[in-house]
């Protein structure tokens, strides 16, 4: 399969329109290059909060709400765009306010496949902005979907610095990997975490980052990222497990060729057996014990 990682730019929308034309051009673009999985980034979808005008946009509660309520109307788009290409789509992560979940919202990312059927992943652990300032809350908990590109999980940005998410994650062949970061240190923080569940799980990453500007929006005012797609610095793989990146903040596609042969050759034969040998810590005593020296 190909896979395509987003650096994704966020938009001043001046109709529903406009933003499925600009999904459309992107998904298109995607295709042209005979990608199978789109992969877009976490909190991309705040641009629908344009759609109710820049005070709304401006405003941490309303946007969260304006948002909220677009999502409906995202979410049959991305299906009938899903099913008009015929490839895998994850979209931008929202806001969105689940009364099955209580009065504060999740940041949930939707996947949606060939047939125009969705499934969701909500974001397990909270940054200090979301959980401080914004309200937002831990929602559902993880899943892998099996689709006809294999087993498939989503780490959503900060989620991925968890590696005890990322082994619930161990039957997955591919994790996606959707962030949303301020600075080179969110970013690069996100990278690490995703090039360690690569690591940890013998599989491969897939990052996708939203990138530059928005003067319209307190939330998401700066953005600092790159696609990225990793795997194990293992057998079959390259040597810095970096399979591909983008460029810093250039919006656009990465793509990448992924052969889930080769995901299961390094994990039953790679030179170390790190998903194999997780339990092995667990005889360990692993909590440390303080010596005094000197």
């Amino acid at each position: 399969m190909k896979v395509a990682a987003a650096a994704y730019a966020m938009d001043f929308l001046d109709s529903f329109e406009a933003y499925e034309e600009k999904l459309t051009r992107w998904v298109s673009e995607a295709v042209g290059a005979d990608a199978d999985l789109l992969v877009f980034p976490e909190y991309g979808a705040m641009e629908l909060a344009t759609l109710a005008g820049r005070d709304v946009a401006l405003d941490l509660e309303a946007s969260l709400r304006a948002v909220s309520d677009r999502i409906p109307e995202a979410d049959a788009l991305h299906a009938t765009v899903a099913q008009k290409f015929g490839v895998h789509i994850l979209a931008a992560s929202a806001p969105v306010f689940d009364p099955a979940l209580g009065d504060r919202p999740v940041n949930r990312a939707r996947f949606f496949a060939p047939d125009g059927s969705m499934g969701h992943q909500d974001k397990q652990i909270m940054t200090r902005f979301e959980r401080e300032e914004w309200g937002v809350v831990a929602g559902g908990p993880l899943q892998i979907f099996d689709t006809a590109l294999g087993k498939i999980g989503i780490l959503i940005c900060y989620d991925s610095e968890f590696p005890l998410l990322g082994r619930a994650m161990a039957e997955a062949d591919l994790i996606l990997v959707p962030s949303c970061t301020e600075a080179l240190t969110g970013y690069s923080r996100v990278r690490i975490g995703s090039m360690a569940r690569a690591l940890e799980n013998q599989c491969v990453t897939v990052m996708s980052s939203t990138v530059g500007p928005c003067d319209w929006s307190e939330a998401v005012d700066e953005n600092t990222g790159m696609g990225g797609i990793f795997g194990p610095p293992d057998t079959g793989f390259p040597p810095t497990g970096v399979i591909a990146e983008g460029v810093l903040n250039q919006p656009g596609w990465t793509y990448a060729d992924i052969d889930l042969k080769q995901i299961a050759h390094v994990r039953a034969d790679g030179v170390v057996l790190n998903r194999r040998h997780w339990d092995d810590q667990m005889g360990r005593d692993v909590i440390a014990a303080t010596r005094k020296l000197g």
